[in-house]
């Protein structure tokens, strides 16, 4: 019962995920109004899409563990070490 019942949300999940993959077809819809929405609708999802991967890409490229004051001081007292050697 319980396989069964994995399978079920595993093939909703999966037949899901296709379908929220694919882009409308908007170019095919016949009426303007229609045509018009569905486009309203993908640029909608695009700019959402782009915010996304901006924000991802921002946090990505955040320094894992920040430079404290007390690090570039140890830095800047290590260099001061060997002039010219």
């Amino acid at each position: 019962m319980k396989l069964a019942a994995s399978l079920l949300s595993a093939a909703i999940l999966i037949t899901s995920h296709a379908n929220a993959a694919t882009p409308e077809q908007c170019r095919f819809i016949e009426a303007r109004a229609e045509r018009e929405a569905c486009y309203q609708r993908q640029e909608i999802e695009r700019v959402a899409r782009q915010k996304a991967n901006e924000a991802r890409q921002a946090e990505q490229q955040k320094p894992y563990e920040p430079m404290t004051a007390d690090d570039a001081q140890l830095a800047k007292s290590l260099r001061s070490i060997c002039r010219g050697c």
